[in-house]
């Protein structure tokens, strides 16, 4: 074998591990939400578009509202993923339209992306609960003596009716 089939040789067997190793770190997109196919929510025109015609060309809505039926959301959102690390929000997209209750006219069309969201803190805290957590020893000899081995023991109990005798 000459020195250039074997250099050849020894650079085929090099690069295709890196460059199968290059692609599998290629970030994998997720797109989730509201489709836009034909139309964007962001077309609906003010005072001449109705809920019917909304309906007809955006579809259903993703959300409505919580406490007004009459304003409803359009939400969607791409994601970004490389290899084992957590997902990331790379794009996202909001749309409320507000109809009037009476005319069922769009009163106002609000679009957000992902600059206007805002960062909620969480707070991490448990609520305390009345009571207190029994140790492992504590719930197996809790019983003892308690048994229902011996028969009439729930007498004068509270819920049982006298002359009871079901088990």
């Amino acid at each position: 074998m000459t020195s250039r089939a074997a250099f050849a040789a020894l650079a085929a067997t090099l690069l295709i591990p890196a460059a199968a190793g290059l692609s599998a770190c290629a970030p994998v997109t997720n797109y989730s939400g509201f489709q836009a196919i034909e139309s964007d929510p962001k077309d609906v025109k003010i005072g001449t578009d109705t809920k019917s015609t909304v309906r007809t060309r955006l579809g259903s809505p993703s959300a409505t509202g919580a406490f007004d039926t009459n304003t409803w959301i359009y939400m969607n959102q791409m994601k970004s993923r490389v290899a084992f690390k957590r997902p990331e929000v790379i794009a996202r997209s909001v749309t409320q339209i507000t109809f009037n209750k009476d005319s069922e006219l769009v009163e106002s069309v609000n679009s957000l992306t992902l600059k206007d969201g805002k960062v909620v803190a969480f707070n991490g805290r448990e609520t305390p609960t009345r009571g207190r957590e029994l140790t492992i020893l504590e719930q197996i000899l809790g019983n003892v003596g308690r048994g229902g081995f011996l028969p009439n023991q729930d007498q004068g109990v509270p819920g049982t009716r006298p002359g009871d005798r079901r088990n």
